[in-house]
């Protein structure tokens, strides 16, 4: 029978203390990571690897963000290391909507606007979404309609209309994403706006705001003068 080691020993206490205890924010980011990573580096000292990664991307957000492909550079991480840490992105996305989704009430428009920044956490690439709302303004649904820039989703204007038909909606909101970048309004987002507002009046559903998110900003088209959009 093989003999436990000290690496063994070790992680049954860290284990043992988190199931007692938790971690909180003020737990040491290495010290999250380092446990993390007992579930796919076996038997190994995983504290270094820990620090490795977070001198590396410089944040637990900036790591769960990261390809996988740059995971997989620092020293000790193998394809099942950067698999996990994508895997727990992914669950993370998936509480937040869900918590969302169960105890979200809308009381204004800037409710919907935070309802929205939220779905874009960990989104990493150019994505475009429509915001069903019904004639109370509860939400009843979010599809994502386009990926890229929102001037290659002009050609979404039919899924636009197909997602809030078949949501029932008679409201709707726009948004999309610059990943890495401030959340300033082109030429093209102004012209798709323009284009989608009139896309959606055809299936009687008004469109009320585009909100576009970068640098965990947002901006508001509706409530910013500058642009004269005719909602």
């Amino acid at each position: 029978m093989k003999k436990k080691g000290i690496h063994d020993n070790h992680r049954k206490r860290v284990r043992e203390e988190f199931l007692k205890k938790g971690f909180d924010l003020d737990t040491p980011p290495h010290k999250i990571i380092e446990m993390l990573l007992f579930y796919s580096i076996p038997r190994k000292d995983t504290n270094e690897t820990a620090h490795l990664l977070l001198d590396k991307f410089g944040s637990i957000e900036a790591l769960l963000e990261a390809n996988p492909k740059e995971i997989m550079k620092v020293n000790g991480c193998a394809e099942t290391t950067a698999a996990l840490i994508k895997l727990v992105q992914t669950i993370s996305k998936y509480y937040i909507n869900e918590k969302k989704k169960s105890d979200f009430t809308i009381g204004s428009l800037d409710d919907i606007h935070k309802y929205i920044f939220d779905r874009y956490i960990g989104v990493t690439e150019e994505e475009v979404a429509i915001t069903s709302l019904d004639n109370r303004l509860r939400i009843v649904g979010f599809d994502v309609i386009g990926k890229g820039d929102v001037s290659s989703a002009l050609a979404s204007t039919r899924k636009a209309a197909e997602a809030v038909m078949a949501r029932k909606a008679t409201i709707a909101v726009l948004s999309h994403n610059h990943p890495g970048n401030y959340p300033l309004p082109s030429g093209d987002d102004i012209k798709t706006t323009e284009k989608m507002y009139a896309a959606l009046r055809t299936v009687k559903v008004r469109l009320i705001d585009h909100v576009i998110i970068g640098n965990n900003e947002y901006v508001s088209l509706f409530k910013s003068s500058k642009y004269k959009i005719p909602f």
